[in-house]
């Protein structure tokens, strides 16, 4: 079978090349068996190759099958049925003879992929998900196998790397086919569910960081706000300076006066391992420092959030002045930035500042802008003059 799961021309001449060195480490995530060249296997899965009538090549499969049932062609007949299932768009049959391969061989990549790409071209969105994970599971058992015996630890890993890069086209397919279908839910419960799924099944691919936070995101929007806590906790558990899932806890903790000796504590955080961040590999400078200076300006903003919950206001101006100029890029974060500041200077009794801080926060589009303006007309409707307000609890 080839990778993509088509002619069976090309599984036949793989089987038949790994006949050449069957003792020699192999850069392949699926073991193939070997067939000896001039053997009846071969001579069987040649005829089946070169069949053009699909009729006469399933007759060929069916006897493949049959006469070498009590052998470890069964699998290779599976392995057959599935490629040509597929090109019959038969899915009933590809998920038959799939799961018959994978109870053979359940590291069978190359099958897993097949029934993930099957699913997908049918809509078929719990079967993606089911069979994506089994090869993430493939995947991660791959990466975690021990060097055969005999065989040098480094050569190994080197061979395993090799194997990942060769078949990494079937990889990123299996991922973002995962993630797309997860990401298009429209219930939020389900979506968190399914992105808890795809971070396990994945915990290494691109698409992982926001599949981590997704998950807690989701559930804020179902208002499940306790799963919301614990699938951040959880994430924190396993990378604790997960800045994104940090700011999305201190950011929530902060805007609802909630655990504010914590919220203070994972933002301070924060401008910590940002002090110290490099630049990934593959991002631009620009990108980067567009990145660093968001997160940056929404760890002061929560800071200045802490500080008037916790009635420091003078504190949280400098918060909020710190913070502005790095938010400019996002209006969202910038006008709630800004509308934050005013109530800090309106308790300050500097209400012509006040002023022009809930102007800054109208003039932008975000969903502070109706609350600021409303703001600008108080206080434009007292003349600037002498006014106390409080933001709500």
């Amino acid at each position: 079978m080839r990778r993509l799961l088509g002619s069976a021309t090309n599984f036949v001449t793989l089987l038949i090349l790994l006949v050449v060195a069957p003792s020699a480490l192999r850069a392949q995530i699926t073991h193939h068996a070997g067939v000896p060249a001039g053997s009846d296997e071969d001579k069987a899965l040649t005829a089946i190759s070169s069949a053009t009538d699909p009729a006469q090549k399933l007759a060929l499969i069916d006897q493949f099958a049959s006469s070498f049932a009590a052998t470890d062609m069964q699998l290779v007949a599976d392995e057959l049925y599935v490629d040509y299932y597929a090109a019959q768009k038969n899915n009933a049959k590809v998920y038959e003879y799939g799961e018959k391969a994978l109870a053979i061989d359940p590291d069978d990549f190359d099958i897993a992929v097949a029934l993930v790409r099957t699913a997908s071209d049918a809509g078929d969105t719990d079967r993606v998900y089911g069979y994506a994970e089994k090869a993430g599971a493939i995947l991660q058992r791959y990466e975690q196998k021990p060097s055969p015996e005999g065989a040098d630890a480094t050569s190994w890993t080197a061979v395993r790397k090799q194997a990942v890069a060769g078949d990494r086209d079937n990889i990123n397919y299996v991922e973002y086919t995962f993630f797309n279908a997860a990401y298009g839910t429209k219930d939020p419960n389900q979506k968190a569910v399914l992105m808890e799924r795809y971070a396990a099944a994945f915990p290494d691919s691109q698409y992982a960081a926001q599949a981590e936070l997704l998950a807690p995101m989701s559930y804020q929007q179902a208002k499940d706000y306790p799963k919301m806590i614990e699938s951040a906790n959880a994430v924190l558990a396993r990378e604790p300076n997960d800045v994104d899932v940090l700011l999305f806890l201190s950011d929530y903790y902060s805007d609802n006066g909630q655990h504010l000796d914590l919220a203070t504590a994972e933002t301070k955080q924060v401008l910590a391992v940002l002090g110290t961040a490099k630049k990934p590999d593959g991002m631009s400078d620009a990108d980067w420092q567009t990145q660093i200076s968001l997160q940056t300006g929404l760890a002061w903003s929560s800071l200045g959030e802490v500080d008037i919950r916790n009635n420091n206001n003078a504190q949280a101006l400098t918060a909020f002045q710190t913070a502005a100029p790095l938010l400019k890029s996002n209006p969202g974060s910038y006008g709630r930035n800004q509308y934050r500041m005013g109530y800090a200077l309106v308790n300050l009794k500097r209400d012509a500042d006040a002023y022009q801080a809930f102007s800054d926060a109208a003039s932008v589009d975000s969903p502070f802008r109706a609350l600021a303006q409303a703001k600008v007309d108080e206080l434009k409707s007292h003349g600037f003059g002498p006014h106390t307000a409080h933001k709500p609890q």
